[in-house]
């Protein structure tokens, strides 16, 4: 098959988050199993800085995939404007599939319209932002009336990643029949434990460490986890992850300055562009407190590497967690100190949670998920 795939952000975008790590095992995955994927995109890196091109698009093949990183003059936050889309496009071999990756940016929208015109069947993945929550809510409800929900009405087919966002797309109006679970993949069981986190901290291997990583922003709950730190004495927390830009790290940093959590939490840049493999053996318990969350891509990661796990059941990952991987909670201070102290205080626990994490890891590789997105394609064909 031809798979064209559009994205608003692709490796080595890695501040944007787990989306830009599923996008690459996605297209990476297609490739090595005998496909034609061209990957459209900006040339954005992060939120913080300007785009790595303003003037020329280039391609570069990677891993067997033609990446178009398009000319990006104009940009907010994670959406950048490219004018010189609607030309890659036409240069293009005509695709027999479009996966269009991402909602409310200019080049997913403009893709779909373009695949729609041409009566090419995409598939939409929306990325947990279909539901409008928490900012710019009516911005976002204008937008969806003018031009978004005709990319869900188009497309043959909406992908959810967990039961949990597939239920969230059917209460916003979406066809069930339409609407089908291709979950994401988990990262190959590993058993690598650094030292550089705890180095970095000045911990001993004694010393208690909760561990969160990925981005800093309202939805992750990370304000929840802080108080529910607070709670529980000489337990250290590290977040890891870039700052999301909508003010939640200025309230963890008021939060943290508290005389109870006084150098017990310590908010950390990434450390570098990979996946944070190693981090995830250095800690006791990896705690993910999101308010919602369709997937939950650092669980997965740290199930793979073997450490217990605590997460709210606002998160898909949850589902294939379940209880013999996870300690599963709703996003609230409590029942998420009692789960922290819970795991911590039994060995028996933490031990039977990391082999659980492992299964699953081998369970839901992303091999059979790149096969499962391949049958997708030929339903959406069909």
């Amino acid at each position: 098959m031809r798979v064209l795939f559009a994205t608003p952000t692709y490796w080595p975008a890695v501040a944007f988050g787990g989306p830009v790590w599923v996008a690459r095992e996605l297209t990476e995955g297609l490739a090595a199993r005998g496909h034609r994927v061209d990957v459209v995109t900006t040339s954005l890196r992060s939120i913080g800085e300007p785009p790595a091109e303003r003037v020329r698009t280039h391609t570069r093949t990677q891993a067997g995939v033609h990446v178009h990183e398009l000319a990006t003059p104009l940009r907010y936050r994670w959406m950048g404007i490219t004018p010189s889309l609607p030309l890659v496009l036409r240069s293009l071999p005509r695709p027999d599939v479009v996966h269009v990756f991402g909602y409310r940016d200019a080049v997913t929208t403009l893709t779909a319209a373009w695949a729609h015109a041409c009566s090419i069947p995409y598939v939409f993945e929306p990325l947990d932002m279909y539901v409008r929550r928490y900012r710019n809510v009516p911005l976002k409800r204008a937008f969806d009336r003018m031009v978004g929900e005709k990319v869900a009405r188009g497309a043959a087919l909406v992908l959810a990643v967990s039961e949990l966002e597939r239920a969230e797309l059917i209460a916003a109006g979406l066809a069930p029949a339409r609407v089908v679970v291709r979950p994401n993949g988990f990262p190959a069981p590993h058993t690598e434990r650094g030292s550089a986190l705890r180095a970095r901290l000045g911990l001993g291997p004694e010393a208690p460490l909760v561990l969160n990583v990925g981005r800093i922003s309202f939805k992750k709950g990370l304000d929840l986890l802080l108080e529910a730190v607070a709670g529980i004495l000489d337990v250290h927390l590290a977040i890891v992850g870039p700052d999301d830009g909508d003010g939640t790290f200025a309230r963890l940093e008021a939060l943290r300055a508290r005389p109870e959590l006084a150098g017990r939490v310590h908010l950390l840049p990434p450390f570098d562009d990979r996946q944070p493999r190693e981090l995830y053996g250095e800690a006791d318990v990896f705690v993910l407190p999101s308010r919602n969350e369709s997937f939950g891509m650092v669980a997965a990661e740290a199930a793979a590497a073997g450490t217990p796990v605590v997460l709210t059941d606002r998160c898909g990952v949850a589902a294939l967690l379940g209880e013999r991987a996870a300690v599963i909670v709703p996003p609230e201070v409590e029942p998420l100190r009692e789960a922290i102290v819970r795991v911590l205080a039994d060995p028996g626990l933490r031990k039977r949670l990391g082999a659980g994490g492992r299964e699953v890891a081998r369970e839901v590789s992303w091999a059979s998920v790149v096969a499962e997105q391949e049958q997708l394609y030929r339903r959406a064909l069909g």
